[in-house]
């Protein structure tokens, strides 16, 4: 039977119209990206020569009955980063300068721009004329919403270089295009030489002090692969206990120098360069743009504003905390000594050991004691239980929608009251073809507007709430032949984080698709997804789902207990930590020269006033910081910080009203969630939180303040 290829169809015939992932072959991802360009340069064609005068709706917020192009790019980039092989990079190296030019030819049309500048300066003057409104010199009758999409389309352009003249603008074409292959390259190298690294045990007394948990997972990682003994990598978790648990100090040192010179020791996958190349590039776009630098141009559309606001945060920060990192190190050092002798030296590949060692001690608390009571299927319950239980919302899984990938399932999401929400998807576990990390994305956002059939066109056609389509990803422990997958504690707040991400995709409620769900300023976007990481702790919340997995028994309260009075252990030092990786992003793109010095010395210096702890020779984060390079955060690493500030305040407001208050949940959905990028961040917040917030409940959250 003729294979036919189901992207070309917008009508996929399966549940809630999700990907067919059962009937896409790898072959079907080119000639429908190919097509799919081509409608879309119909489309603004269309926008672009019509005879009639620009008007808000026949320019900005017209829409194609089909965007095929949004619809395609999104499956395959996704499974690009979750299910990724040789043939896909290969096809995205290929197709990315292609959809690059695309871009850059929409961003650059004149036509398009004028009909867009047309109605801009139409709408804000009739708002001015008209007196105030919703939107300071708008129309009294344009909503908040109408005018953010106009004001994003608008600036849009000129952000894009639509103004500049013809050889500079050929010049950001360039740019472009080779931004769009390196930071594809450098996330490909990451991962190839992320996956080229193996720690192969055969003698069993190289495995003392590591947990058997560490040790029947690495055992599973090997016969996985045909190998004798033991098989340790550099994914999470695999990586994170060997470095806290392992007694033999010579391989957590191998460890870690494998780690932390992943892309940087020569060869094809040596990402040097490639960092050089893409921040100077950035910068000499920024300046081609009008700006001084990267960061001037980046944060102009973030709640931050300014790089001296950024330092401003990272300086409070420091100024609090590094104090408090220095004496954590001191603790765990000279419990060190006491254990190996006064001359022990601390090196970066003994902090976790010995830090774990201090916390037993104190505490008597550690992730191999809590396991049993995280099994991942009672973790999901009690982390959807907790969105119905805040929002009244319920998760069904339906085996009928098609998954990627044998590990993917498939919820409906269903509101509370009954009518349809989104679709989630949850893909938890570490393989060759995935990134590292954790993240949330979406196979479609969700928008409000007129659904065209073949029947039904225009004005004609019914209005219908079209629900999101979310993805949550991530790298947990595994399951082993003998235990399910048992995570930790940090797994927990891992997943709460990223649903968090997902709630705010979820509960989207926008007209339209690029200001919905996730569509913010960037240094808004962790808020929905750090405050749900406070419930981690929370002993009302824990109640709900930790249990045993063999006995059923719940978590004792003394280990609650314990788990509370160590929740700031080492918090000093994780936080000067984060800073140290703000300060190195924005040294990278504060520069108004170009950068030629060597990466390894230019990042030693950046985040030297938050170096707590001697660094290994070779290695270097910056070839490895994918935040920063191939992701969404460069110029705004900052944004973890400045969104932990918020989330502090933010669920000192839940505490006030208990941790459960349905009242504050749906205030935080009504001015938050569902609110995504139509208005500013801070109005946003300021509505839920009726008041600005405060550095304040950060500090005593962890225990700087009293």
């Amino acid at each position: 039977m003729e294979h036919i290829n189901p992207l070309f169809n917008k009508d996929y015939g399966t549940p809630h119209n999700t990907p067919p992932f059962d009937r896409i072959r790898f072959e079907d991802y080119e000639p429908a990206i190919m097509e799919a360009l081509e409608r879309d340069k119909a489309f603004i064609d269309r926008i672009v020569s019509n005879p009639e005068a620009p008007t808000f709706e026949n320019t900005i917020a017209i829409t194609t009955p089909d965007d095929m192009l949004e619809r395609v790019t999104k499956i395959f980039f996704n499974l690009l980063s979750a299910n990724t092989n040789d043939a896909m990079d290969e096809l995205a190296q290929k197709l990315s300068p292609i959809l690059t030019e695309h871009a850059n030819n929409i961003m650059f049309n004149r036509a398009y721009f004028e009909r867009v500048k047309a109605v801009y300066e139409k709408e804000f003057a009739a708002g001015e004329e008209a007196g105030s409104s919703q939107v300071e010199g708008v129309k009294p009758e344009r909503k908040a919403e109408d005018m953010m999409l106009l004001r994003n389309a608008y600036e849009g352009f000129l952000r894009a270089g639509v103004a500049l003249p013809e050889d500079q603008q050929k010049r950001l074409r360039e740019l472009n295009m080779q931004l769009s292959l390196l930071t594809l390259q450098f996330s490909q190298n990451v991962l190839k030489d992320t996956n080229a690294y193996e720690l192969r045990i055969t003698d069993r007394e190289q495995l003392a002090g590591l947990t058997e948990t560490a040790i029947e997972a690495a055992a599973a990682a090997a016969a996985e692969k045909g190998y004798e003994g033991w098989l340790f990598t550099l994914k999470a978790p695999s990586y994170g206990p060997f470095m806290t648990y392992a007694d033999n100090r010579e391989l957590r040192r191998q460890m870690y120098e494998a780690k932390n010179t992943i892309c940087c020791k020569g060869g094809e996958l040596d990402n040097r360069e490639i960092v050089r190349q893409i921040v100077n590039l950035r910068m000499e776009r920024a300046q081609l743009l009008g700006y001084k630098s990267y960061a001037d141009y980046v944060l102009v559309h973030r709640m931050a504003e300014t790089s001296e606001h950024v330092y401003d945060l990272q300086n409070q920060l420091l100024d609090a905390y590094l104090e408090p990192a220095r004496r954590e190190i001191e603790e765990i050092t000279a419990l060190a000594r006491r254990m190996e002798g006064e001359a022990f030296e601390m090196e970066p590949w003994d902090f976790s050991y010995y830090g774990h060692k201090l916390k037993m001690e104190r505490y008597n608390i550690d992730s191999e004691m809590l396991r049993p009571y995280f099994e991942l299927s009672r973790v999901s319950e009690g982390v959807f239980g907790l969105a119905t239980r805040l929002y009244g919302i319920t998760f069904k899984r339906n085996k009928d929608i098609p998954v990627y990938h044998p590990d993917v399932e498939a919820y409906e999401v269903i509101d509370a009251d009954g009518s349809f929400l989104a679709v989630l998807f949850t893909d938890f576990y570490p393989r060759e073809g995935k990134q590292g990390g954790a993240w949330m994305t979406s196979f479609k956002e969700q928008w409000i507007g007129r659904e065209e059939t073949a029947e039904l066109k225009g004005d004609a056609a019914p209005m219908v709430n079209s629900r999101p389509h979310v993805s949550l990803v991530m790298n947990f422990t595994k399951p082993t032949p003998t235990k399910p997958a048992l995570l930790t504690l940090g797994e927990v707040e891992t997943f709460l984080h990223e649903f968090g991400h997902a709630l705010h995709g979820m509960f989207a409620n926008t007209r339209y698709a690029s200001l919905s769900g996730t569509n913010v300023y960037w240094d808004f976007v962790e808020l929905p997804s750090q405050l749900m990481e406070n419930f981690a702790v929370e002993p009302e919340f824990l109640a709900t789902f930790a249990r045993h997995y063999e006995t059923g028994e719940p978590l004792p309260q003394e280990l609650i207990d314990r788990i509370i009075a160590s929740r700031n252990f080492n918090v000093a030092y994780a936080c000067v930590r984060q800073v140290s990786f703000c300060l190195l992003d924005m040294a990278y793109y504060t520069r108004t020269e170009p950068l030629t010095e060597d990466i390894v010395t230019f990042e030693r210096e950046a985040w030297k006033a938050a170096t707590l702890l001697p660094e290994s020779e070779g290695a270097c984060m910056s070839v490895q910081f994918s935040h920063i390079m191939s992701g969404g955060y460069a110029a705004g690493y900052y944004s973890y910080k400045w969104a932990e500030v918020l989330d502090a305040d933010a669920f000192a407001v839940f505490k006030r009203a208990g941790i459960f208050d349905r009242a504050t949940a749906q205030r935080f959905r009504d001015e938050v969630l569902s609110r995504g990028g139509t208005e500013h961040p801070s109005v946003l917040y300021e509505r839920f939180r009726q008041g600005k917030p405060t550095i304040e409940a950060l500090l005593i959250r962890n225990g700087i303040k009293k």
